[in-house]
């Protein structure tokens, strides 16, 4: 493993660091000696990862809190300064998906529009209260933690936002309009973010996971006796490296948007770590 020494001492807020993603990202920064403050709406899976990071030797704290309460994120921000001081990096990883922002097929038919099937969801049956619930989730996720975290970070200096965007920013998956259009969003705010706090030196960047199996797209991608969905048979053949990642994989990029002495002069950008799914145009 690589030591980035400038990370030492530093404290970390990592929201939605209860998954596993997120859990894994924690840990990976904790190893560099980055005090992380372990921030989940769940609270036994953040103390849970806390708790993995303290027994390591490493320092940690779980705060529950709902990234999409303002008043929520501003006791996680006294919680955390008065543990460890004020953030130096805010790792924006809460978000995820909702059935309700789910459609049943890839694709429209005919069909669908003359025999109703209750069992079938089309885009005309999306919920508008399930699209704003995931679009708010993934957008105003990340906009609300930085509101209370980033106005202590202004006035520090080396600090830091990473972003968890998705594949999604770059392409919009079937089934998933409201997830897809989130993270798209996430990869533009990252950019709007980078310039606007380019002025008190706070670097901007998003990482872009391509697929990792996590519990969240457990049922999208396996069945229930174990083997691969349909749609996982999609994702590997369009993912040139033929695999799914390991979160281990993204700590490298993490680490390196983290740390100014290799990327000072880059903000603004977005990371794909995602066995070349993006640069593959399926020819």
């Amino acid at each position: 493993m690589m030591h980035h020494e400038s990370l030492k001492g530093r404290v970390a807020v990592v929201t939605g660091g209860g998954g596993v993603l997120c859990g894994d990202f924690a840990k990976a920064l904790a190893r560099q000696g980055v005090k992380v403050a372990v921030l989940d709406l769940n609270e036994a899976a953040a103390k849970k990862v806390a708790d993995e990071i303290t027994a390591a030797g490493g320092e940690a704290l779980a705060v529950p809190c709902n990234v999409l309460e303002p008043e929520s994120m501003e006791e996680a921000r006294k919680v955390v300064n008065e543990a460890f001081g004020t953030c130096d990096i805010l790792l924006n990883g809460a978000g995820g998906n909702n059935p309700r922002g789910t459609t049943t097929k890839e694709t429209l038919e005919a069909v669908d529009l003359v025999e109703k099937d209750e069992n079938i969801k089309t885009f005309f049956d999306l919920d508008p209260a399930g699209i704003s619930f995931v679009f708010n989730l993934n957008f105003l996720g990340t906009l609300i933690p930085t509101q209370v975290f980033a106005r202590d970070m202004a006035q520090k200096d080396n600090t830091c936002i990473v972003m968890v965007t998705s594949m999604n920013a770059f392409r919009p998956l079937t089934k998933i309009p409201a997830y897809s259009a989130a993270k798209a969003a996430v990869k533009n705010f990252t950019e709007f973010m980078a310039v606007h706090f380019a002025d008190v030196g706070i670097r901007v960047n998003s990482i872009a996971p391509g697929f990792f199996s996590t519990n969240q797209n457990k049922a999208l991608l396996w069945n229930e006796d174990g083997t691969p969905t349909a749609r996982t048979g999609k994702i590997l053949a369009a993912t040139p490296m033929k695999r799914f990642g390991e979160p281990e994989e993204l700590e490298g990029a993490l680490l390196f948007l983290c740390d100014e002495q290799y990327s000072s002069f880059i903000t603004g950008t977005t990371i794909a770590v995602d066995g070349g799914f993006n640069a593959y145009s399926g020819v």
